[in-house]
């Protein structure tokens, strides 16, 4: 097995405030419409938790590092709007980086087993 350390995961829990999950959910589409052209996004999967109704959960993949991905996409324009409204929105966000090291059903982290 083998990791693919020129991909970044990140794998964020929302804990949206009682009553803004549509409004946050709304806002997190739209970021996503705009970070998914930019040339090092691969891929991001928003879901629901089934046990806790007011979490949403993002799963995203990158091309680069925890760090390249720090210091290149979180600087970006539309995230700084982006995170002024979600003190209004979130009682919580819980960040994950992650290094893929095995993948099955697609192909989008390249990693072999």
């Amino acid at each position: 097995m083998t990791s693919n350390t020129n991909q970044v995961v990140l794998n964020i829990r929302f804990k949206v405030k009682p009553g803004k999950k549509k409004v946050f959910r709304n806002s997190l589409y739209s970021r996503v419409e705009v970070m998914s052209k930019e040339p090092t996004f691969i891929n991001a999967i928003i879901s629901d938790d089934i046990e806790k109704p007011d979490d949403l959960v993002i799963h995203e993949i990158w091309q680069g590092t925890k760090n390249s991905w720090l210091q290149e996409e979180l600087p970006k324009p539309y995230r700084k709007k982006y995170e002024e409204i979600l003190g209004d929105l979130l009682e919580d966000r819980i960040v994950c980086y992650l290094t893929p090291n095995g993948e099955w059903g697609s192909n989008l982290t390249n990693v072999s087993r």
